[in-house]
């Protein structure tokens, strides 16, 4: 089963989280059951890779956004394990610097800056250019005239980007408060994720619902044709990994993407450099 359409958010329909089950496992009762269909697209991600690193007209953009454990960072490595590096990178988005601060909530991903993909590239964005729509909002750092002027901004900065031959796929990791709780006490007992606790974590969860909406808010004001927000059900994260690397490719493979065309002549090489060198198997 493809799940592009199943978790697409269009332009114009209403978003209810409420409405979507975090735990949701699509036609797939298990990850035994779903190992094929993962590997397969972890396989196609990197074929349409070379196709889109070798051709450099057009570049894909990935947004990740969710919840304190969401696991962004567990996606990024299931899409970049089957990614060449030299064509793919990540850029993580943490609280602005004094320096982000002092400029327009943008400049730190405008397009003259690395952060967004190249002609060939995969950018993936774990948080994003979202984070100052949604914390600032819900702390009331900011009232509702600003951030509705920034959706605003987002979407013509998106719409730019998409002008200029970028692919945007934008993917909130949706998972339960419950399931936030569990994965933050597996943390306590894991020495390589330990570190990662802090006591804001457990004082944001009292913004639960403030966040819901302001997510709710934000997907349906920028959710666009040329930028669509997919809400993935990511309590169980094989499914959620099946899910993103899935619409990944299903977006490149919209792109009829092909080799470049030699621009040498082929025949004249092999005649001048390997005359009568009969030709390996590789």
């Amino acid at each position: 089963m493809r799940y592009r359409e199943t978790f697409i958010i269009k332009h114009g329909e209403r978003l209810i989280l409420k409405g979507v089950d975090p735990a949701g496992k699509g036609n797939h009762e298990s990850e035994p059951a779903a190992k094929d269909e993962i590997e397969n697209s972890r396989s196609q991600l990197a074929k349409l890779q070379s196709l889109l690193y070798a051709k450099k007209k057009r570049s894909i953009l990935v947004v990740l956004q969710a919840m304190d454990a969401g696991d962004k960072n567990g996606v990024v490595n299931h899409v970049l394990s089957a990614l060449n590096p030299q064509g793919a990178r990540v850029n993580g988005f943490q609280r602005p610097t004094i320096e982000e601060a002092a400029h327009d909530f943008l400049w730190r991903v405008h397009p003259h800056t690395p952060h967004t993909p190249a002609r060939g590239e995969i950018a993936i964005f774990n948080r994003s250019h979202y984070e100052d729509v949604l914390v600032p909002r819900v702390h009331k750092i900011i009232d509702k005239p600003v951030w509705e002027a920034r959706y605003l901004r987002i979407r013509d900065f998106e719409e730019g980007l998409a002008d200029n031959d970028t692919r945007i796929l934008k993917f909130f990791l949706h998972i339960s408060k419950e399931e936030q709780l569990t994965r933050f006490a597996q943390r306590l007992d894991d020495p390589h994720h330990n570190w990662k606790i802090n006591e804001s974590d457990y004082i944001e969860r009292d913004y639960w619902d403030a966040y819901m909406t302001a997510y709710e808010d934000a997907i349906n004001a920028t959710s666009s044709k040329h930028a669509p927000w997919f809400v993935v059900p990511s309590n169980h994260k094989w499914f959620r990994n099946l899910v993103v690397s899935q619409i990944i490719v299903d977006g490149m493979e919209e792109l009829d993407m092909s080799y470049p065309k030699p621009t040498v002549d082929l025949s004249d090489i092999r005649r001048r450099y390997h005359r009568g060198r009969a030709p390996e198997n590789r």
